[in-house]
C-alpha cells in the first residue's frame, strides 16, 4: 500500500516541521526547523527524512535544518525519467530544490552513506556551495570486487521489472523481518525506527524508486573528481558498518587535496545508520568540525 501523508503522515516524526514544496518537476516533502545558518541533510538509499529524527532537534539549536525525502523516495514523487535517479540527476533535482527554497549557500551539508555522494557531486559541479561537509558512513566508492560486478547489472534488471517492487512490498515485513534487514547493515536502532523503516519497505513506489536509484549508481566518476574537492570534508565512520567498508573512508581520504581541512572520526561500534543510532554523540562530532564551530560568523540566511 503506497505511503500517503493524509494516513502515515499524521504520525511521521517531525510533521509540524514538514512542507511540501514544487521543483524540477517534483512534489518534494521537505522540513525545516531550528534558525541561524543553513545545514543541509541529504539521506541514503532506501531512506527519508525520519532517519534524522534524532539528530535534526540538536542541530537546529545551532542551524536551520533542512531535510527532503529524495526523489522516488517515502513522500517526494518519481521522476518521468528515471535517469534522474542517477547520481548526477538526483544531484541536479535537489539543487532545483534549493533553487525552489531560494538557497544558494549553505553553511553546513550531511550526507548519509549515498546521500553523502549526492552532496559531493553538487559541490563539485558548482550546484551549490557549502562552507564545511560531514559524511556519515559516505559511499563515495565503487563496490569492490564480486559484488561491483552483479549488484548493479543486478538491480538494473530488477528496477527494470515492474513486478520486482511490488513483490518487495508484499513479502512478509513483520517486526523480525525488518530487523534482520536493518541488522544487516551493522546497526540497532530503536522500536520508532523499525516501525518507519517497516512503513516504507511495505511501499511499492518507494521500493521501486530506491531500486531505480540503485539501478542507475555510477560512482567511479565521483571517486575521480574527490581530487579537486576544496570544501573542507570530514568523515564519520561506524567501525561496524556492514554496508559500507570502513575502509573506504581512508581511501577517500588519500583521494582529497591536500589543504582539505576536514578529517576522520571513527566511532567504535557503531554501524550503518550510525546517526540514527548515536544521535547525540554524531552531533557533537559535527559541532567540532573544523569550520562548523565558527558557524556564528557565517551569518543568517530565512527560508
Amino acid at each position: 500500500m503506497a505511503l500517503a501523508w493524509e494516513r502515515e503522515g499524521l504520525s511521521w516524526p517531525h510533521r509540524a516541521a514538514s512542507r511540501f514544496v514544487q521543483a524540477g518537476g517534483l512534489r518534494w516533502h521537505v522540513q525545516c526547523m531550528g534558525a541561524g545558518p543553513v545545514a543541509l541533510l541529504i539521506h541514503g538509499t532506501g531512506a527519508s527524512t525520519h532517519s534524522w529524527r534524532g539528530l535534526m532537534p540538536v542541530l537546529a539549536q545551532h542551524f536551520t535544518v533542512i531535510a527532503m525525502d529524495l526523489p522516488g523516495h517515502a513522500f517526494t514523487g518519481t521522476p518521468a525519467s528515471r535517469q534522474q535517479l542517477s547520481l548526477p540527476g538526483m544531484a541536479a533535482l535537489v539543487a532545483s530544490l534549493l533553487e525552489a527554497l531560494q538557497i544558494d549557500e549553505i553553511a553546513l551539508l550531511i550526507g548519509h552513506s549515498a546521500g553523502a555522494a549526492i552532496g559531493a557531486r553538487m559541490l563539485l559541479d558548482g550546484r551549490v556551495a557549502a562552507h564545511a561537509m560531514v559524511a556519515i558512513n559516505g559511499a563515495f566508492m565503487p563496490l569492490a570486487g564480486l559484488p561491483g560486478l552483479l549488484f548493479p547489472p543486478t538491480a538494473r534488471l530488477m528496477a527494470a521489472t515492474s513486478l520486482a517492487p511490488q513483490l518487495f512490498a508484499r513479502r512478509n515485513w513483520d517486526r523480525r523481518a525488518v530487523e534482520r534487514l536493518v541488522g544487516g547493515t551493522g546497526s540497532t536502532i530503536d522500536a520508532e525506527g523499525l516501525a518507519l523503516y517497516g512503513q516504507l519497505v511495505r511501499d511499492a513506489d518507494h521500493a521501486a524508486g530506491a531500486l531505480g536509484m540503485m539501478a542507475r549508481w555510477d560512482l567511479k566518476p565521483l571517486a575521480a573528481d574527490l581530487t579537486r574537492l576544496n570544501t573542507p570534508l570530514t568523515l564519520l565512520v561506524g567501525s561496524n558498518d556492514k554496508a559500507v567498508p570502513p575502509a573506504d573512508a581512508h581511501r577517500v581520504r588519500a583521494l582529497l587535496p591536500r589543504d582539505n581541512a576536514g578529517g576522520l572520526q571513527v566511532l567504535h561500534s557503531g554501524g550503518h545508520l550510525l546517526h540514527e543510532e548515536r544521535p547525540g554523540e554524531v552531533a557533537a562530532h559535527v559541532l567540532r568540525c573544523p569550520e562548523v564551530e565558527h558557524h556564528a560568523l557565517w551569518g543568517h540566511q530565512p527560508v
